[in-house]
């Protein structure tokens, strides 16, 4: 499986305390992200750190969260992932 070169960062609109933890699709220049983990003590990002990981094939070691840790839109940093699993993620396709 052929990886990137460097970390890919994904912008990401959090929605915690949603009934199930789900992607949602993409919000303008943003992935939805729900989780149903309150926002409260970090939960909410350990939550969406190890859905992105299971969406992408990393380790959830590997995704970090790098701006927005107390605001619903959020600049994730994912280490490690194939390019193109990120883009079909992020309903680009190939290419």
């Amino acid at each position: 499986m052929p990886v990137s070169e460097g970390p890919i960062e994904i912008r990401i609109k959090a929605v915690p305390g949603a009934s199930r933890d789900a992607l949602g699709g993409m919000l303008g220049d943003r992935l939805k992200v729900r989780v149903s983990a309150p926002p409260e003590g970090g939960k909410a990002n350990k939550a969406i750190a190890a859905l992105l990981a299971r969406e992408l094939g990393v380790r959830p070691t590997q995704v970090e969260i790098i701006a927005g840790h107390t605001s619903p839109e959020k600049t994730v940093r994912v280490a490690g992932c194939d390019p193109e699993r990120v883009r079909a993620l992020l309903g680009g396709g190939p290419g």
